[in-house]
Formats: structure tokens, sequence, C-alpha cells
């Protein structure tokens, strides 16, 4: 009888492990390609603009000091670099991603199809590593900057003085006990939090403007200072160039404004294989959101850089990560400062939303796939808590410090626009479409070299990626390790003949041959039949069907498996299989014969030559080698009943 600790832990386990993710509930596993699209059944482009724009919109909490302290006195020229690049690099790049990967698979689905193997897995589990980089510092740097302009308040700095490390901590937990109840629905909040926030920096931009207006002699001594420092304006530009990649947070969005496509309600007339209509919302939403962006962005460079003494924003300064916010106070009051603060603490937070959402659908899209992630990493709330962890450690080495992690934030989020613009240049290449081509070449060609400035000079940002990389291919190859004799095909499908084969055996014991096919003649059959009668003295009235498996991409862990029978030589019966697994190929077509035909089947195999345990080697990376006692344990595994599980012979 279960006791009541028994019944607690199973509770807590069904409560864990309940569902696969909250924003995929209601929708097919497997949408049909005429099936109307889920898409229209979501929300106008411009309320979806609001869930990626927490997190775009959000980072005017700390770009322009940021800015200020990359560019100093050159900040709005250096921005206005930036905003040169998003609307002519950054924003025709996720466009023509959008075209390309319309379900929110963004450019790793669209490179991942460019590699197949082992390579490109690996390919795929490095892209996942920055994109985890560019995710899990989004929720760190978020909730440290919302802690930050919680600390710098006047009504309580006194209070909180030194506790920005614990605030920031609490931040995340908060957001993880969301995400832990249960996040569906985010888009009106979202909506929400930036009409109001966007509000706010109106008036905020505004009154700057009209203190810059009133006080003449800040922009005069601006200009002055700039031409005594840089000269002329040929020099200022080419400054401008070398401190862009500091600047690359301005450019985050883009990647989620791909993620939260399937939210976009599209055409009635959509479909799962051309939403016409959610591509084209979602270029109005990507559109619209980078040119919101990019006016805010020029604004607040200009008004935080005149306005605001340069030691503010060093480090210790009270415009130190919330330049906008001391503007707030400083000229509108403590109390519409507060109000300001408030807001953007909200956004900030909620940022990190954004980017754990984006974990959620971005990680077990891949991993389990891949056979590289357990059982439960398919459920929303074991990973949250695994975030959450992990995103507490972030916090901790880094100390909770804004720019300390702008160089990781900018890496992940440069290495992923890169991947990106690579993958629309090859996508318009493939296309035949040479005026693209250039175009993108050109775009990624800039990125690259961003990403290889910001790398030179911010080196602990690919470091951090470098961990999260590392990690995740350890961790993917224990773990599909720990699978390797798990029963991974999906479904068995028969052709009309190899149907009829397993129906004909069925009425006497089905005795199957497994036969790796070499000539395919006559004798290779007939020596294969005579030495399994031999080794397992068999009768010479017992008759055999052949199965032969063919290894396709040893790399791919779950696929169907299609059994095509056929007759060779007038007397041979053979049933051809394609998979990425021998042993699994033949587990799943047993099981799949007793089911069928209601009698337990078996299987003979000869002993593979070699050392065992190179044999396992090949099994694990070339779905080959060690080929009968690995079909036996993944039977084993698959069907504990020791009177229903098929028999293997071995000879």
């Amino acid at each position: 009888m279960p006791t009541i600790e028994d019944t607690r832990a199973s509770r807590l386990r069904a409560w864990m492990l309940e569902g696969l993710s909250d924003m995929g509930k209601g929708k097919p596993s497997r949408p049909k390609e005429t099936a109307p699209d889920a898409g229209h059944k979501g929300q106008p482009w411009y309320r979806v603009m609001c869930l990626t724009g927490v997190d775009y919109f959000s980072t005017l909490g700390y770009q322009p000091g940021i800015a200020a302290l990359a560019a100093g006195l050159l900040s709005p020229v250096a921005t206005i670099v930036l905003v040169v690049v998003t609307l002519a690099g950054a924003l025709p790049v996720y466009r023509r991603v959008a075209e390309e990967s319309p379900h929110g698979e963004g450019s790793i689905a669209m490179l991942s199809r460019l590699l197949s193997f082992w390579k490109g897995k690996l390919f795929v589990l490095t892209l996942l590593g920055f994109a985890a980089t560019d995710f899990l510092i989004t929720i760190t740097l978020s909730a440290a900057d919302a802690s930050t302009h919680l600390v710098e308040n006047p009504h309580l700095e006194s209070a909180l003085h030194d506790k920005q490390v614990l605030i920031t901590m609490i931040l995340i937990a908060l957001l993880g006990a969301v995400f832990l109840k249960g996040f569906l629905e985010a888009i009106g909040v979202a909506v929400v939090l930036v009409g109001i926030y966007l509000g706010l920096n109106v008036v905020v931009v505004v009154t700057g403007f009209w203190q810059v207006i009133t006080e003449g002699h800040v922009v005069t001594d601006w200009t002055a200072a700039l031409t005594a420092e840089h000269g002329n304006v040929v020099a200022m530009v080419g400054v401008a160039l070398l401190v862009f990649p500091k600047l690359a947070l301005g450019l985050s969005g883009f990647e989620t404004g791909v993620a939260v496509m399937p939210h976009v309600k599209g055409d009635p007339d959509d479909t799962e294989a051309d939403p016409a209509g959610r591509i084209r919302d979602t270029k109005k939403l990507l559109t619209t959101a980078a040119l919101v962006m990019s006016v805010f962005l020029i604004c607040t460079s200009f008004i935080t850089t005149v306005l605001i003494p340069h030691e503010e924003f060093e480090s210790g300064g009270k415009a130190n990560g919330r330049a906008l916010a001391y503007l707030a106070h400083e000229h509108l009051g403590n109390t519409f400062g507060t109000v300001y603060d408030v807001s953007t603490i909200l956004i900030l937070w909620f940022a990190g939303a954004s980017a754990m959402a984006g974990l959620l659908n971005l990680m077990p899209r891949y991993l389990p796939k891949y056979g590289m992630a357990p059982h439960w990493a398919r459920a929303v709330r074991p990973m949250v808590i695994v975030f959450t962890l992990v995103a507490f450690l972030v916090t901790w080495i880094f100390d909770a410090d804004v720019d300390a992690q702008g160089g990781a934030y900018a890496t992940g989020v440069l290495v992923l626009i890169c991947s990106a613009a690579i993958a629309v240049t090859i996508a318009a290449r493939k296309a035949g479409q040479r005026g693209w081509t250039i175009g993108f070449g050109v775009i990624a060609a800039v990125f690259v070299y961003t990403t290889v400035l910001n790398v030179i000079e911010r080196p602990d940002g690919v470091k951090i990626g470098a961990c999260f990389i590392a990690g995740i291919i350890l961790v993917s190859l224990l773990s599909r390790l720990g699978r390797a004799f798990e029963l991974r095909v999906t479904h068995v499908e028969l052709d009309e003949m190899a149907e009829r084969f397993l129906r004909d055996v069925s009425h006497r014991t089905p005795r199957f041959i497994a036969n790796e096919p070499d000539a395919r003649d006559v004798t290779e059959y007939r020596e294969k039949i005579d030495q399994i009668r031999a080794d397992n003295d068999l009768p010479t009235t017992e008759d055999f069907v052949f199965v032969e498996v063919t290894v396709t991409d040893p790399s791919e862990f779950e696929a169907g498996l299609t059994v095509r029978g056929e007759v060779l030589h007038d007397r041979f019966r053979v049933l051809t299989v394609e998979s990425s697994s021998v042993p699994n190929a033949i587990a799943a077509l047993l099981l799949h014969s007793r089911d069928l035909t209601g009698v337990r089947p078996h299987v003979y195999f000869e002993w593979t030559e070699g050392n065992p345990f190179a044999n396992f080697l090949r099994f694990f990376l070339l779905g080959q080698g060690e080929v009968a006692p690995v079909t036996r344990e993944v039977l084993r595994e698959a069907e504990p009943d020791r009177d229903r599980r098929p028999r293997v012979h071995v000879g």
C-alpha cells in the first residue's frame, strides 16, 4: 500500500512533468500540409510586436548608458551607425528569415538543413550554445538593470544599498515562479507594459529636448568638445565604426521577433505549408519595431550625452545603467522618476520572461529530437528550474553588473545575427537571386567583422558562450549515451508485400534473419540460410524472412520506419528498411510484427567480429557495430515481459 510520502512524490512528479510547453498546447503534433494554419487563431501583428518589444524596447533602460561609456562624446554618431546597420542590415536579413522559416524556428533551422550527420548536429549545438548565451544573459542582464533602477531610486537608495545581487536573484526567482505556475499568454501584459513604457519615454525625450533648447550652450559645448577631440567628421565616423560592436545590444530583439511568429494571426486561408499572411504581417512587425526603436535610440543617445555629465555614466555614478531614469528624476521630479523606475523595472523583468519563453521554445525543439536530452526536458517546469539555477550562477559570477554582462550578451546577439545573415545569403544563392546574394553577403561580412571585433575586445562574451556550448555538448552526448538502448522508432509503416510476408509467417513460428546486404545474389542468401540452420540446429523445414537495414543518417535519433517487401531470385523473401540504427530498426520491426500478428517472432544473428567496445562505438556513432546484443537490449528495455518479448538468437 503506497505511503503518504509516495503519494506526495507521485503528485510532485506528475506536476513537474505536466505538459510539454504551454506555448505549444492545442497545436497538432504533426501539422497537415492542407490544414488551416493555427496561426490565424493568434493575435494581430501589432499586439505580438509588444511581446518581442519587451525584449527589444527594454534595452532603452541601459543602451544609452552603454553607448556613452563605449563612445563618450561620439555616442550619438555611433548610435546613428547602429541604426543604419539595423535598418539596412539586420532588418532585411530577418525579413528574409521570416519568409524562409515561418514557424518560429529561425536561422538555426535554416542552417541545420544545410548540414547532415554528426557535423550538422554539432553545428546546431554550437548555435544553441550562443542562443542560450543570448537568452540567459537577457534574463540576468535585464534583472540586474531592473535592480539597478530599484537600488538607485532616491527613495530606496539608503535602504537597498549593496543589495543588488540579492534583488537580482529575487527577480530571477520570481520569473521562474511565473513559469512554474504556467505561462500561457503574455501578449496582453506585454501590450500594457510596452504602451506605458514607451509613453513615459516619449515624455522623457520631449523634456530632454526642451532642456536642450532652453540651455542652448549644451549643444555648442558638446560640438566644440567633439571637434577638439576628433578633429573632423571622417575621423568621427571612423571611430564610431570601431566602437560600434560595443553597441550591439541595440540589435537584440530580432531573433525574438522571429520566434514569436507562430502567435501572428495571418490570413484565414493561411496553411502551415504557405502562411503568406503570417509572413507579411511578421515583416510589418519587424519593420515597425525597428523604426520605433531607431527613433528612440537616436533621440535618447543625444539627450543623455549632452545633458548628463560623463562621470555619472561611470561605475558608481547615478546614471550608470539608468541614463534615462537619471533624466526623469533630474528634470521631472522624483515622483515621475519613481513611476518611470517602476515601469522600467517591470518591462526589464518581463524581458526576462520573453527570453525564458524563447529558451523553452528553442531547446526542446532540437535536443530531445536528437536524443540529446532526457525525457523530462520536454516538460516546461524541470527546464524552468534548470534555466533559473543557471541564471543564478551567471548573476553570481558577474556580480549583477550590467556593464560586465554586456560583452556576453553582445556576443550571443551578434553570433545569432551572423548565422541569420549567412543563412539568408545561402538561401538567396540557391534561389538564383544574384542581387540579394551579393547584398546579404555584404551584410554577413559586416556582422562577421563586428562579431570578430567584439570577441577580440570583449573576450568574456565568447568565454561564457564557450562554456554554454561545452556544457550543452557534454550533457547532450551523455544523454545520447544514456538513451542508446532506447526504442526510438516513432512508427512503422509496411507496404503491401511486407504486410503479406508477416501475415504469412504468422501461421507458424515467424523467423527472421538479419542480413547485411552485399552482392544480394542467390549464393549470398543460400549460404546465409545454411549458416543460420547450422549455428542454431534448425531443421530444413523452417523457412525464413530476411531483414536488411540500410543506415541513412546515424546521427538522427527519432524517426519513422518504412518497410518494403520484395522477392529475390523467385524464392527469397526480403524486408528492406532504411533507418539511423540497425538494432533499433530490427527491434521495432519485431515488436510491430508481434503486435500485428499476435505471434512472438524469432530473429537470428551471427556474432560481429572485432573488439566489443569498438563495435559499441560504431553503433553509437554510425548506427552499426554490435548489432545482436544491442538489439536484444533494446527489446529488453521496450518490452519488460519476457513471455511477450521477441526471441533473439546469435550463432
